[in-house]
């Protein structure tokens, strides 16, 4: 047994010695992987036993003079031909690495080629490795954030929000996403002292389920950051522009108010000549057009007074049931003169045992009044209004439609704005402020309602709204009034009480009626 072994060693030696020495000349490079002489160890063992074993085999079939060399031929040429085939085999295949080792080789490669800067924690939230595509631009104005060095640049405000994901990672989140201030090293003109950054944290759990490190990737926000704070800043600039507007139309309402009272008082008085006979026509004519510019000049500010409310969450609504007829009948009569002269024809349909609605009566007046008011401003002669009161799904559906000049597609969202009409300044044929339609729309969003409007130039228009039949959607004061608190509304100004005294004197004489068109 020991001579045989030592023939196997000797055997052995001598086959890594010579394939040794043909794998360096076929490598390439000069090297010698073990695995490829492993190959020819074992294909080595293997045709010594089939020396033996073919040529005996062989020596059945034919004359052992011819078994012996064809034998002996073939195992050489499979031999030749296995070591060469396994050999190129193994030099394509890529080489297998430990887990370990690929392991390794992924983490390195996240830490080089990921984006941002990437830090490895430990549980205890301290820095372990450092790494990311664009480290160096971070490190730029970073200090070294090893260790707790990470923790100590972050902003006194925000490492508690840092402590915070490090725990929620602890207790079993999987990932998570924080925004963090991290303070520069060195401050240079034009920077500022924090840097924004976003990082994303992700938890490395054993196979228990035990944290054992935190990835993270951060991105500077700076820029974004910057971004949603001007954004934050022109909203506030909006906001408060738009205060200050209303706040303007409601001081300005109240004070215009009262003197234009007086003037519709004072010219009711002259057209009535309670004091006097007026010398001649023109003088009637004059005081006619005082009377009726005043109420037009009235009728503009009470509508910027409710714009300015509703747009103030102040405007509040006095619910109470009424008939929708009733409702309409008072929108026909204040406008059938005026449809009259304009040649147009004024109807309405309301449905059979409607009921009574309830809302807020003045605002659904309101409401019918500037639809209609409008349709018949912009009909010509011979045209039709038309007001339809329907109940649908539990709302009632006003809809005042028209055989006018339209309005193009494109046009039809800018409808509804305060102060925007259909044609521009040069152009328009029709006076207006263009509040009516907005005031309709604040209308009724305050009942709980929709609007909706169909329109095509040349074909008319079709103005359709929404409102709550039993009052439900109606929305309440967003700011209480202190009923404890007496409140003049409007205010008087400082010459009221002389205004109030001469009225008293001038209903003693005489009725005096101020009325609003």
């Amino acid at each position: 047994m020991r001579v045989l072994s030592n023939i196997a060693g000797r055997a052995g030696a001598l086959v890594d010695r010579a394939g040794g020495s043909w794998l360096s000349r076929t490598s390439g490079n000069g090297e010698v992987r073990g695995q490829e002489l492993a190959i020819l160890r074992r294909l080595a063992l293997a045709s010594s036993a089939a020396l033996v074993v073919v040529p005996t085999g062989l020596s059945f079939i034919t004359s052992p003079a011819v078994a012996l060399p064809v034998g002996v031929a073939t195992v050489c040429a499979g031999f030749l031909f296995s070591a060469v085939g396994s050999i190129a085999l193994s030099r394509l295949r890529p080489a297998s690495l430990p887990v370990e080792a690929v392991v390794v080789e992924h983490r390195d490669l996240m830490l080089e080629a990921a984006c941002g800067l990437v830090l490895l924690f430990d549980p205890q939230g301290s820095v372990t490795a450092v790494g990311g595509r664009d480290r160096a631009e971070f490190l730029s104005w970073m200090r070294d954030p090893s260790g707790r060095g990470f923790v100590e640049q972050v902003h006194v405000s925000d490492r508690i929000l840092f402590l915070q994901a490090v725990d929620m990672l602890r207790q079993g989140s999987e990932a998570l996403g924080v925004d963090l201030r991290l303070e520069r090293s060195a401050v240079l003109e034009g920077n500022d002292q924090f840097v924004h950054i976003r990082m994303e944290m992700s938890a490395r759990r054993d196979s228990e389920g035990r944290l054992t490190g935190i990835v993270s990737q951060s991105r500077d926000i700076s820029y974004d950051q910057q971004l949603r704070e001007q954004a934050a800043r022109k909203a506030a600039e909006a906001e408060s522009a738009n205060d200050a507007k209303s706040r303007f139309l409601a001081a300005v309402s109240h004070e215009l108010r009262t003197p234009l009272n007086a003037i519709l008082g004072f010219s009711d008085i002259l057209s009535g000549e309670y004091f006097g006979k007026l010398e001649n026509n023109r003088q009637r004519e004059y005081v006619g057009l005082i009377r009726q510019s005043g109420a037009h000049l009235l009728s503009v500010v009470n509508t910027m007074l409710d714009m300015s409310k509703i747009e103030a969450g102040r405007y509040e609504l006095l619910l109470e049931p009424f008939p929708i007829e009733a409702s309409i009948g008072t929108c026909e009569a204040m406008l059938a003169l005026q449809a009259k002269e304009k040649g147009l024809t004024l109807t309405s349909r309301v449905q059979r045992g409607l009921g009574d609605i309830v809302a807020d009566q003045r605002a659904i007046q309101q409401i019918l009044i500037n639809l209609v008011g409008n349709a018949i401003k912009f009909t010509d002669a011979g045209g039709a209004v038309t007001i339809d009161a329907a109940m649908t799904d539990g709302m009632l559906k006003l809809s005042v439609s028209d055989t006018g000049i339209g309005i193009a597609t494109e046009r039809l969202a800018s409808l509804g704005q305060p102060f925007v009409q259909i044609q521009n300044d040069y152009t328009r044929r029709y006076a207006g402020t263009g509040l009516g339609l907005s005031l309709v729309k604040g209308l009724v969003a305050l009942h709980g309602g929709s609007f909706a409007i169909a329109s095509a130039p040349g074909e008319g228009t079709v103005i359709t709204i929404l409102i709550p039949f039993d009052g439900s959607g109606a929305v309440t004061v967003q700011q209480p009034v202190d009923v404890n608190r007496t409140v003049d509304f409007p205010p008087r100004l400082k010459h009221n009480l002389e205004m109030s005294e001469k009225r008293k004197e001038e209903e003693v004489n005489g009725p005096a009626k101020a009325k609003i068109a």
